[in-house]
């Protein structure tokens, strides 16, 4: 639902009468993954997804269904179950959809707008919803922020929301969104509740070293993917906000102490296009050193290689240098500064996703990839 937070949360704020779909759980091979979510308010416009297109009509009938009667109910869709709901995917896969009102003059319709302001806001959050359990507790809902605070409820035991506000800050200090399973009570044993859990993170960074023409075309390629980009270059003539327009800012400062000093985390994305061994190797010695998601650097094979023999001199390490993509980006076969954008971006996403970055037309492996398999380490999510 927060992959939609900013209009829903202009809805809700205009009064409007709304029903949710949030996708809680997908088994095989589904296009949304949960917490994608479509939303119908009382004239019958629509924003969102589900599953891309293979059962919206029957999700889109369920809110309205909903905004009638006010109740909250979990679906499923799949043509693999025999339980499936009548209006199967297409895909092969299996998805669980929570469908429920919005009522902000609710105690839980609350607690979802306030969840939807934060994320609008671009505030770190956790929103815990029950999603399978005891009859009237479905899509109770909880809302966790990074200090450990919440509010709303999950059924009125003080334990259950403790254990639940614990499992969802855990969840959020990695911006990641899945399932958890708790107890009744708040012990791992018992009846069980089943909770999905949304988190809302500031966007992950993308910082692109390099005032040239690839990096204007990457900083437009990082916005779409859902980065907050910044372009760093120590000449002041070049790195100017009039070329480029789609950074979120623009840095002049030497390359390297412009990241000794900036905040990373396991989600950012470190590009650099200098190819200049007075920028790159001060600059990639501390950043194959930093808990980053993906470093990259642009270069002929060659420069590659000069490259290489001067960061194994100034003492990185195998395993260090071997975090290194270069050259940057996957063989497309680019010329333009738009094509090679788009080859650093499919690297980026193929290893954030777990890809090959082969061609699916007679491929075996899956569309759909559950995490990463390749690169440094996984990725955080973009959204």
């Amino acid at each position: 639902m927060l992959d939609i937070a900013e209009e829903l949360h202009r809805w809700a704020a205009e009064g409007r009468d709304i029903a949710v779909a949030t996708v809680v759980a997908v088994s095989g091979s589904a296009p949304r993954q949960p917490g994608a979510a479509l939303a119908v308010d009382g004239e019958g416009a629509v924003i969102g997804s589900v599953s891309g297109g293979c059962v919206e009509a029957a999700v889109y009938e369920l809110c309205r269904q909903a905004l009638r009667d006010g109740n909250t109910v979990l679906e499923r869709f799949g043509y693999s179950d025999d339980d499936a709901f009548a209006a199967g995917l297409t895909c092969g896969g299996v998805i669980d959809v929570l469908i429920t009102p919005l009522r902000p003059r609710t105690p839980a319709g609350a607690v979802l707008v306030t969840a939807l302001g934060a994320a609008a806001r671009g505030e770190p959050a956790a929103l815990a919803r029950i999603t399978e359990g005891p009859a009237g507790l479905l899509g109770r809902a909880l809302l966790v922020r990074p200090d450990g605070s919440y509010e709303g409820g999950l059924g009125g035991r003080p334990e259950l929301d403790r254990t639940a506000a614990d499992e969802a800050r855990a969840l959020l200090d990695t911006g990641a969104t899945g399932q958890v399973l708790i107890g009744e009570r708040g012990a791992r044993c018992g009846r069980p509740l089943t909770l999905l859990v949304e988190t809302s993170t500031r966007p992950p960074r993308m910082i692109v070293f390099g005032a040239v023409d690839f990096a204007a075309a990457l900083a437009g390629a990082g916005k779409f993917l859902g980065y907050h980009v910044t372009v760093c270059d120590a000449r002041p003539v070049f790195a100017t906000r009039d070329r480029f327009p789609a950074a979120d800012e623009v840095v002049v400062d030497w390359p390297h102490r412009y990241l000794a000093r900036t905040a990373v985390d396991a989600r950012t994305v470190l590009c650099v296009l200098t190819h200049d061994a007075k920028f790159d190797v001060p600059l990639l010695e501390l950043a194959l050193r930093l808990p980053v998601a993906f470093v990259g650097a642009m270069g002929s094979r060659r420069t590659h290689t000069d490259r290489d023999r001067r960061l194994r001199e100034a003492g990185l390490t195998p395993a260090e240098l071997a975090g290194l993509h270069s050259p940057i980006g996957l063989d497309l076969g680019a010329r333009t500064p738009e094509e090679t954008a788009l080859s650093i971006a499919a690297e980026i996403v193929a290893t954030r996703r777990g890809g090959t970055g082969i061609p699916l037309t007679g491929a075996r492996t899956p569309i759909h990839h559950d995490g990463a398999r390749t690169g440094r380490r996984r990725l955080g999510s973009a959204a």
